[in-house]
């Protein structure tokens, strides 16, 4: 029979789950913000719209898969706090999206610099500047794995994490929608990318004050 501190802990986790559905659906915000931006950096780095989408997609998809796997092997070799490594995941993604904006332009013009033309310099500028955004991706895929930690596989837990990932959803598309139609559309990429990197500390934030 359980106690009454794990029945007070229960609801209390109960009465947290709304709010883990605000914070993961900034998660997506932000992370549709970087797509729309990134995809406008690609295009200064290798000169094409197909290859640039080509590459986008392959780091951003493959970023997601190799974070959303690999992360719960980490975890599985100590006691982490799930709340904490989600806030731990998401400050690194800002982090790392800053990161990328001070450095892609630098790298921009030593690939141009140092590849040739034609395709292979284009592929071989698009190769370098994918790896430069696998980072930031796949900490945005161990994102939620480490937030579906913090909630029991039980019916009502599993529903939650469907809930969650439509949350998810629900946020990128805001995110690109204004992303396309305002912040990219009347400022820069710059500022686009300081207001998704704004959204995932505060994320990260809310969910370390919800660990406490």
């Amino acid at each position: 029979m359980a106690t009454g501190t794990e029945t007070a802990r229960a609801g209390a986790g109960r009465r947290a789950l709304p709010l883990l559905l605000l914070l993961f659906a900034g998660s997506g915000f932000a992370a549709l913000i970087y797509e729309m931006v990134w995809y406008q950096m690609l295009q200064l780095a290798i000169g094409s719209q197909t290859v640039c989408l080509a590459f986008l997609l392959a780091t951003f998809m493959g970023g997601l898969a190799i974070g959303s796997v690999g992360l719960p092997k980490v975890l599985a070799r100590g006691r982490w706090h799930a709340l904490k490594v989600y806030a731990t995941v998401e400050a690194g993604t800002g982090a790392m999206a800053l990161l990328v904006l001070a450095t892609m332009p630098l790298a921009v013009r030593v690939f141009f610099a140092a590849s040739s033309a034609g395709l292979p310099g284009m592929l071989m500028r698009g190769l370098l500047s994918g790896l430069l955004l696998l980072p930031p991706t796949i900490l945005m895929g161990a994102s939620l794995p480490a937030l579906t930690r913090w909630i029991e596989a039980t019916p009502e837990g599993v529903a939650w994490w469907g809930l969650l990932y439509g949350g998810n959803i629900a946020g990128a598309v805001v995110g690109c929608l204004v992303a396309a139609f305002w912040i990219l559309r009347l400022f820069d990429m710059a500022l686009a990318t300081y207001v998704a990197a704004a959204v995932n500390f505060a994320v990260a934030g809310a969910a370390w004050l919800l660990a406490q």
